[in-house]
């Protein structure tokens, strides 16, 4: 197997090309998974309505109630519950709130608590890690949109830039542009290195009537010597 060796300042520069394009070209498939993901889930949301649920969300950390686990701007992913007995103590979820201050907000905070109602059903108590007091409602099974598995630190800064056109432009449009303009250059140096090393190794094919006319431009000369 071939390796390519890099020594000098222009090897260096071809190194440091192929790695930033690399970089852009992981990052514009990420980017175009993410995007992807999205509008697959607005398209069946706005198909199936509420009864849409998926199995994985994403949401972006607008609030410092989760501190210092959970912060400003991070994009965390949650998974479906199907089960409320999966749900345990310790556990950060996002739900719909039903408490006075943040009725129909969208809240991820941690389940310290968990409480049999009359009915038999599960009921949990959350809190923000960052805050006092815990939530002033509880929590039913039917208001809980996901349990966080992970979280993208920052991430969604990335999120907000690229709703912007500015930020859209600069993140996808101009380095899907750049990797496009370098695989033309690339293409057009390819075929000028085919072009040259066909001339180089060009064989003009034999003349078989070169041989007659040497000989007759030889006896002419000898003609006109003898006059």
């Amino acid at each position: 197997m071939k390796r390519e060796t890099y020594t000098g300042p222009r090897q260096t520069l071809k190194l440091i090309s192929k790695i930033f394009s690399t970089t852009i070209l992981v990052l514009l498939i990420g980017v175009a998974a993410f995007l992807l993901y999205i509008g697959v889930a607005t398209r069946l949301y706005a198909t199936k309505g509420e009864k849409f649920e998926p199995k994985f969300s994403l949401y972006t950390i607008i609030s410092p109630s989760m501190k210092p686990n959970l912060n400003v701007y991070d994009l965390i992913v949650d998974v479906r519950v199907d089960d409320p007995k999966t749900i345990k103590k310790g556990d950060v979820i996002t739900f719909v709130s039903t408490s006075t201050v943040s009725q129909g907000m969208t809240i991820t905070h941690r389940v310290i608590d968990i409480i049999p109602a009359e009915d038999g059903t599960l009921q949990y108590k959350t809190k923000g890690d960052n805050n006092m007091t815990a939530d002033g409602a509880y929590v039913t099974f039917e208001n809980i949109l996901g349990k966080v598995v992970f979280r993208i630190p920052q991430f969604g800064r990335v999120q907000y830039f690229l709703a912007q056109k500015s930020g859209w432009l600069l993140v996808v449009v101009v380095p899907a542009l750049f990797i496009i303009i370098k695989n033309i250059v690339k293409l057009i140096n390819l075929v000028n290195v085919k072009d040259k090393a066909e001339k180089a190794s060009y064989i003009p094919p034999k003349d078989p009537n070169k041989k007659i006319r040497e000989e007759k431009r030889k006896k002419a000369i000898k003609n006109k010597l003898k006059k």
